[in-house]
């Protein structure tokens, strides 16, 4: 059976901003589905890799997006996407009617500035604010889940591209999506380090890798982020599907967004986490927060700090 979306939506233009680890996976699924896709990137590898696939790859952001019906911003922080967007008048590139999709997690006040500059000098596009919950495996194989906010008129336009990226979920108006996502991700943290404490208490009573998965596997502990964190953990693979640095900028941005006084929890959880970062380990695979809880396997993908 063919993994084509089967949406009945025309396939609008797609211009995708950011091609790191999601970046990368959005835009192949995009084009496995056959849209349209022209892309941009700092660097230029990675858009020649994707230009090799069928992508355009432009030179200049935009270049990229000057004809798109769509356009998804895959940034890491919100400071990037501003410098990209605003300061460089990537904005004024789009065409009329066109529909601007921020995917990444960029905390609630950046995302409230675009918003804004969207409607004070370009009213007559629709700016949506839709982080996705996901890696890069599950961006690839269209399971992400969107977590969408936005003007209503928007969605018959941007609908396609969420659909063959994974579920949508549509939250209200702009910003609803960024609110949900730091709620997400702070709870992912509490899932991975639970499971990075659980896997060091492990090795240092002696319990069996096998006889910790067999004893959880199927029982209500056994999430599908912990077990398949656990094995990473338990291999000593630490290559990166969601980077350290980029769970730690999410704690960071939940607290500013939150307050302290909300999650001293997860304010503990980001602090040992920042340690982490600090001594090399921050690009690796968010798994890395088994480092520094006593002798962990290693692996291929071990990572000394760099």
């Amino acid at each position: 059976m063919s993994d084509k979306s089967s949406t009945t939506l025309p396939r609008p233009m797609v211009a995708l901003i950011g091609i790191g680890t999601m970046g990368a996976g959005i835009a192949e699924r995009l084009l496995d589905q056959d849209f349209a896709v022209d892309v941009w990137n700092r660097s230029p590898g990675p858009a020649a890799r994707l230009a090799e696939r069928g992508a355009t790859a432009h030179e200049k952001p935009d270049q990229a997006l000057a004809r798109a019906d769509v356009v998804l911003t895959m940034l890491p922080t919100g400071d990037t996407v501003k410098e990209v967007m605003l300061e460089r008048r990537t904005l004024n590139a789009m065409r009329s009617g066109a529909v601007w999709a921020q995917m990444g997690t960029i905390g609630i006040d950046s995302t409230e500035t675009l918003r804004s500059e969207v409607a004070r000098t370009r009213s007559d596009i629709a700016f949506v604010d839709a982080p996705v919950s996901g890696s890069r495996e599950p961006a690839r194989r269209g399971r992400l889940l969107i977590l969408a906010s936005g003007p209503p008129g928007a969605r018959s336009i941007v609908e396609p591209v969420f659909e063959a990226l994974g579920r949508v979920v549509w939250l209200g108006e702009a910003g609803a999506g960024s609110r949900m996502k730091l709620v997400l991700n702070t709870w992912l943290a509490f899932e991975i380090e639970a499971t990075a404490e659980v896997a060091a208490l492990s090795e240092r009573l002696g319990v069996a890798h096998t006889a910790l998965r067999e004893t959880v596997a199927g029982g209500p502990l056994a999430s599908g982020v912990a077990m398949t964190k656990l094995a990473k953990m338990e291999s000593g693979d630490y290559s990166p599907d969601f980077s350290l640095e980029w769970a730690l900028k999410d704690l960071d941005l939940a607290r500013a967004a939150g307050g302290a006084e909300v999650t001293p929890v997860a304010d503990s959880i980001a602090e040992r986490w920042r340690r982490l970062v600090a001594e090399g380990y921050g690009r690796l695979d968010i798994s890395a927060a088994r480092k520094g809880l006593g002798p962990a396997p290693a692996g291929p993908a071990d990572g000394q700090p760099a």
